[in-house]
């Protein structure tokens, strides 16, 4: 157990989801998995534990931003034994490339934090892991999901001043959308020595203002929330 998880080692999975909203775990753990079982109720942060196809998974919810997801995230990897990392949430649209409704599987995590300052003197730039990548992106494409395989900015500024602008030039340089814990998750899965993948959904763009819907929204989070845990699943069977 930790300050923020009641949890008892062996009570999570080796494959985590991670979504920022408590109640999106909860909404995963109801809807996807078999045999779900509440494993955390610290500060409503829920998280649990089931099966999907007959494989333990879990699910845990981070809070919003770095700060908040790099606790939950360094507890699972430390005392929990976590293996496989993968975020699940949305994400804005910084490039006229991507639409509503598309998919980004970060390869890699620009940010505006200076977490990483406090003990790494240089500019890291952290990035996913490879094989949950290339599993996500043959398993996306193959099901016709609208994707795309580029850098995202983790930023820990929600209300920009200026939208779109604020970001200078880095769609410029492929960074085609902006969430809130992707580095951070990152960097700690390399300093555990542990698999990690950021799956998300743009559900709003801030070239074009547009948003979806509440029902489309669902939907596009129910293709992305399979997607992650059949990704998990292949990973096991590849790792035999």
């Amino acid at each position: 157990m930790t300050p923020h998880n009641e949890a008892k080692k062996g009570d999570y999975a080796e494959t985590i989801l991670l979504p920022g909203d408590p109640l999106r775990a909860k909404w995963i753990a109801e809807n996807f998995f078999e045999n779900a079982k509440l494993v955390n109720r610290v500060r409503n942060c829920l998280g649990y534990t089931g099966y999907w196809k007959g494989q333990r998974v879990s699910v845990q919810a981070t809070g919003m931003g770095q700060p908040s997801a790099a606790i939950y995230i360094h507890e699972l990897l430390e005392t929990y034994a976590a293996k496989n990392l993968i975020r699940v949430g949305t994400c804005g649209g910084l490039s006229k490339k991507v639409k509503l409704r598309d998919v980004i599987i970060a390869m890699s995590a620009t940010t505006d934090s200076s977490m990483n300052d406090c003990f790494l003197p240089y500019h890291y730039a952290p990035f996913a892991d490879w094989d949950l990548l290339e599993i996500a992106v043959r398993l996306a494409k193959s099901r016709g999901y609208k994707t795309h395989v580029a850098s995202v900015v983790s930023s820990d500024i929600f209300y920009v001043p200026n939208g779109v602008k604020s970001y200078g030039e880095l769609p410029n340089h492929d960074v085609l959308a902006v969430e809130m814990e992707a580095a951070a998750l990152y960097t700690l899965a390399k300093r555990f020595n542990a698999r990690a993948l950021t799956i998300c959904t743009i559900s709003d763009c801030l070239v074009s203002g547009e948003q979806i819907g509440a029902k489309e929204r669902q939907t596009s989070l129910k293709n992305m929330v399979e997607l992650a845990l059949d990704s998990a699943l292949e990973l096991y069977g590849s790792e035999g």
